[in-house]
C-alpha cells in the first residue's frame, strides 16, 4: 500500500522511528538493523521503505532502511508460523545478508538462537525460503519475492476483513501462491473464496 515515507526523523528508539511528513507523525516499527543505519539521523531527512500490515483490527507500519531488508521481512512473514513480530526479531538479531547465508548453509542453529524461534520454525524458514535465494549470488530474487508477498498480504487482509478466520485464510492463500506464484490478487481472492 505504502512504498516509502520521506520526512524528518523526529524521534528514534531501537524499536520505533517517528517520521514527520507534511505535518503528520508516522510511527514505524523498526528492527535493530534499521536502527543502526539511521541512529545518527534524528532531526534530519530520512527515507524509510514501509510495510503496512492490517490484522484483526490492528494496523502496524513497519519501516526499513533499504529495500533488501523489507524483501527479507516480507519473505519471513510469508512463512507459516512467522508473524511480523518474529520477523522483526530475526532482523534485529541478524542482518539481511546473515539471513540469506543461514538459509543457503541450512544453519538451523542461527535461526534457533533468535528469541521465540524454535526448531520447527527455524527448519520451516529454511525450507520455505530456500527457493527464494539465488544460490549463485546469495541474494533474494526481488521481483518475484516482493510481488508474491504483496499479493499474499493484500489477499489475506481482504479475506480476513470479509470475516474468514485468519489462520485458514493464510493457509489457503499460501498454498495457492506456492502452486502458482504469478497469480494476480483478484485471482487469488476468487480461488480462495471457493476453498474457504
Amino acid at each position: 500500500m505504502y512504498e516509502y515515507i520521506t520526512g524528518t526523523l523526529t524521534e528514534l528508539t531501537p524499536t520505533d522511528a517517528i517520521v514527520e511528513a507534511y505535518g503528520v507523525g508516522y510511527d514505524l516499527m523498526i528492527s535493530l538493523s534499521t536502527f543502526s543505519k539511521i541512529q545518527n539521523m534524528c532531526g534530519s531527512p530520512v527515507k524509510l521503505y514501509t510495510c503496512h500490515i492490517v490484522r484483526e483490527g490492528d494496523e502496524s507500519l513497519y519501516g526499513f532502511a533499504d529495500r533488501m531488508e523489507r524483501a527479507v521481512f516480507l519473505q519471513l512473514i510469508a512463512v507459516s508460523g512467522v508473524g511480523p513480530g518474529s520477523a522483526r526479531m530475526i532482523l534485529s538479531a541478524m542482518t539481511p545478508s546473515e539471513v540469506q547465508e543461514a538459509i543457503i548453509t541450512n544453519d538451523v542453529k542461527k535461526f534457533k538462537s533468535v528469541k521465540g524461534i524454535g526448531l520447527k520454525t527455524a527448519q520451516r524458514i529454511i525450507v520455505d525460503m530456500k527457493d527464494k535465494v539465488d544460490q549463485t549470488s546469495g541474494e533474494f530474487t526481488f521481483e518475484t519475492t516482493t510481488g508474491v508477498s504483496t499479493v499474499r498480504e493484500e489477499a489475506v487482509s481482504a479475506l480476513t476483513l470479509l470475516g474468514f478466520p485468519k489462520a485458514s485464510v493464510e493457509k489457503v492463500v499460501s498454498g495457492l501462491l506456492k502452486d502458482n506464484a504469478s497469480l494476480a490478487l483478484e485471482g487469488v481472492i476468487k480461488l480462495a473464496l471457493k476453498m474457504l
